[in-house]
C-alpha cells in the first residue's frame, strides 16, 4: 500500500486553535467543499526516503512555500479505508503565512478518455480555519488527525 507524509501546522488564537489545510485542486474537487480538503502531504518510499522529509518535501512543492523549521513531533499514522497510510507531523505554526504561496501542478487526462492532458493544481487554495471546521472539510481519513492534535495540545497544558 502506499504511504504519505504530511505536516499539518497549528496555531492558537484567541477562539482556540486553527490548523492549516488546503483544498485538492483539479477538476474532481472543483465544486466540493465537505471532505475535499487535505493535510499538505504526498506519497513517498520509506525505503529510500524519511517520513519526516517527504513530509517537508511535499508541504513545499504543494504550497510553493518552505515549511516552518520545527520543531515536528510525530502526530501518528492513520489508515484510509482504502488501506493507504498517512504519517502526520505537526509543529506550531504561529506566524506562518500564506502569502507568496505557488501551488504545484500535476498532469493528468481530461476530459476523460479524451487523449488530451492538462494540468491543474495540487491544491486551489489553502487556509488557517478552526478545527471543528477543518473536521468537517478535511477527507474522512485525516479527520483522525484533529482528534490526535486536540488530545496532545490539551497534553501540553
Amino acid at each position: 500500500m502506499a504511504s504519505s507524509a504530511g505536516i499539518l501546522l497549528h496555531r492558537s488564537t484567541s477562539d482556540g486553535p486553527e490548523v492549516l489545510i488546503a483544498h485538492m485542486g483539479g477538476p474532481f474537487w472543483a465544486n466540493k467543499d465537505a471532505g475535499a480538503w487535505s493535510i499538505p502531504k504526498g506519497e513517498f518510499d520509506p525505503a529510500v526516503e524519511q517520513a519526516t522529509d517527504a513530509a517537508r518535501r511535499e508541504f513545499r512543492e504543494e504550497l510553493g512555500l518552505d515549511p516552518p523549521c520545527g520543531p515536528y513531533r510525530e502526530l501518528g499514522t492513520f489508515a484510509y479505508a482504502s488501506g493507504k497510510r498517512v504519517t502526520v507531523f505537526v509543529a506550531d505554526g504561529a506566524g506562518f503565512s500564506l502569502e507568496g504561496a505557488v501551488f504545484g501542478e500535476f498532469e493528468m487526462e481530461w476530459p476523460p478518455r479524451s487523449g488530451r492532458t492538462a494540468s491543474f493544481p495540487e491544491v486551489d487554495r489553502a487556509e488557517w480555519m478552526p478545527v471543528a471546521a477543518a473536521r468537517e472539510r478535511l477527507v474522512k481519513g485525516q479527520r483522525p488527525a484533529l482528534d490526535a492534535l486536540e488530545r496532545l495540545l490539551s497534553s501540553d497544558d
